[in-house]
């Protein structure tokens, strides 16, 4: 049943294995906790999404990503330091164990730390979540609750409330020796590469 939840019962409901839709700084997002293989599944299933599309990871911070295993170059570091908190989603080597987890199949998942303090908080207790627009896959991302509410209307689902979102993307950017960008959201590439010069 979906049903609307505070950030504390959300943040109880991810430590035991459930999915939740929050506001992120973005869009509503579909959050699961990465290390549950059945959760990320119920997170494919909810959204009806391919398993071939991998799922981005959200983090409290560079440390706390590190901690899961992402690898970040001196590079990704800089791009990091001038972007994030924000609107920017880094492709960068992970572990195996995590990106098959995230079914993207190579061994690279995209990362971001997002600009919402009460999101930010929330990553703190529950560790670094596959968060991806709370939407079926191929249609429009939900930037209010009520439309979320709606869209999964009898779902296993609790939902925060956390007002209207912006309904911007986030630019995806693979940080190699070249940035490679693969969706323009917030950010330019010239912007990224203003940044690393």
């Amino acid at each position: 049943m979906t049903t609307l939840a505070s950030y504390e019962q959300a943040t109880d409901i991810l430590l035991a294995g459930g999915v939740v839709a929050l506001p992120t700084d973005t869009v509503y997002g579909l959050a699961v906790r990465p290390v549950s293989d059945e959760a990320v599944q119920q997170l494919y299933a909810l959204k009806k999404r391919p398993d071939s599309v991998a799922l981005p990871v959200l983090g409290a911070s560079v440390e706390q990503l590190r901690e899961a295993g992402i690898v970040f170059s001196e590079r990704a570091l800089k791009l990091a330091t001038a972007f994030w908190p924000g609107a920017l989603t880094m492709i960068l080597p992970a572990p195996t164990e995590l990106s098959q987890r995230v079914h993207s199949g190579e061994a690279t998942v995209g990362v971001r730390v997002p600009n919402d303090p009460s999101l930010l908080a929330l990553l703190e207790q529950t560790g670094p979540l596959c968060v991806t627009s709370a939407n079926e896959h191929g249609e429009p991302p939900c930037t209010s609750a009520q439309v979320v509410l709606e869209q999964f209307d009898g779902a296993d689902l609790a939902v925060i409330d956390g007002g209207e979102r912006s309904g911007a993307v986030s630019s995806v950017v693979i940080v190699g020796d070249a940035l490679v960008m693969r969706r323009v959201g917030a950010f330019s590439l010239e912007q990224l590469e203003a940044a690393l010069s």
